[in-house]
C-alpha cells in the first residue's frame, strides 16, 4: 500500500486523524498515515464478525504481523503490511507497544464491565496512548518520554471515548464504570488536567503525534458543562469550529 492509499483509508475511516495529519509536514505525514491506517485496521478487527473466536484470531493476525516485521521477515499479504513493516524496521518501533494497542481491542470483543473510573482511563490509555507513543517514537521522541506522552494523549482518548459512548452502548458494551453524570464530569476533568499538565510544544518534533487531539479541550469542556450530552449523542462541535480550531493550531506551530 502506498502512502496515498494509506491516506485514503484514513480519510474514509478516521476523518479527524486524517485532517490532523494533513496539517503536518510531508515527512510527518509519511509516518502518521501508515500508523493511522494500521490502527484503523486493528480497530475494525473485532467488529467484522460476531464470533469471538474469529475476532480473537483476527487480532492474533496483527500480533503475528508485528512480530514478523520486528524479526525482519517478509511482509504478509495485507494492504497495510508493507507500510507497517517499513515503520517498525526504519524506526525500531517496540513490538510491546503494538501488543498493548492490539490487546486493548479485546475489550471490543468481550466488553467486560469496568469496575472503576480508573479502569476506563487505563483502557483508553492502552489504545489511544499506545498509538501516540508509536507515532511519537517514529517522529523522534525518546523511549524515556513514554509516560509523559501517554499522559498527554489521554485527553484526546477520553474525548473520543465520550463521543463513542452512544455507539458502544447500542452495540451492547458498557463503556463506563458507573454510568453516572458525575463519572462523565470526572473523566472530562481528568483529561483537561492532563492537557494543562502537558503542552505539545514540550515534545519537540514529536508534537505532531499529538495533533490529532486538537478537538479534545473543546469536547471535554462541553462534556463537563453538559454531561448528559454524552449519552444523548449531542457531544460535539460545529463543522466550522472543528476545522477552524485545527487551522488556528496549524498557524501557531
Amino acid at each position: 500500500m502506498t502512502l496515498n492509499a494509506c491516506a485514503a483509508l484514513v480519510e474514509k475511516g478516521d476523518p479527524d486523524r486524517f485532517l490532523a495529519a494533513m496539517s503536518c509536514k510531508p515527512g510527518q505525514r509519511a509516518v502518521l498515515f501508515p500508523l493511522y491506517a494500521v490502527n484503523l485496521e486493528i480497530a475494525r478487527a473485532p467488529w467484522v464478525t460476531r464470533e469471538p473466536l474469529i475476532a480473537q484470531m483476527r487480532l492474533q493476525f496483527w500480533r503475528d504481523m508485528v512480530a514478523d516485521s520486528a524479526a525482519g521477515k517478509p511482509a504478509r499479504a495485507h494492504e497495510v503490511a508493507g507500510p507497517l513493516a517499513d515503520l517498525i524496521t526504519t524506526h525500531n518501533l517496540p513490538a510491546s507497544v503494538f501488543s498493548t494497542l492490539i490487546t486493548a481491542r479485546e475489550w471490543d470483543i468481550v466488553g467486560a464491565p469496568f469496575e472503576r473510573e480508573e479502569d476506563v482511563i487505563a483502557h483508553i490509555d492502552r489504545g489511544a496512548g499506545s498509538l501516540v507513543v508509536l507515532a511519537a517514537l517514529a517522529l523522534g521522541a525518546s523511549a524515556d518520554d513514554e509516560e509523559r506522552l501517554r499522559e498527554a494523549a489521554i485527553a484526546g482518548g477520553i474525548a473520543n471515548w465520550l463521543m463513542a459512548v452512544p455507539a458502544l452502548t447500542a452495540a451492547g458494551r458498557k463503556p463506563l464504570a458507573h454510568e453516572t453524570l458525575a463519572e462523565l464530569r470526572n473523566l472530562a476533568d481528568y483529561g483537561l488536567g492532563m492537557l494543562d499538565k502537558h503542552k505539545p510544544h514540550n515534545f519537540g518534533s514529536a508534537k505532531a503525534a499529538l495533533r490529532a487531539n486538537w478537538r479534545a479541550r473543546d469536547l471535554l469542556r462541553a462534556a463537563r458543562k453538559d454531561p448528559q450530552s454524552v449519552p444523548d449523542g449531542r457531544l460535539g462541535t460545529s463543522e466550522f469550529r472543528r476545522r477552524f480550531s485545527l487551522m488556528m493550531l496549524g498557524l501557531r506551530v
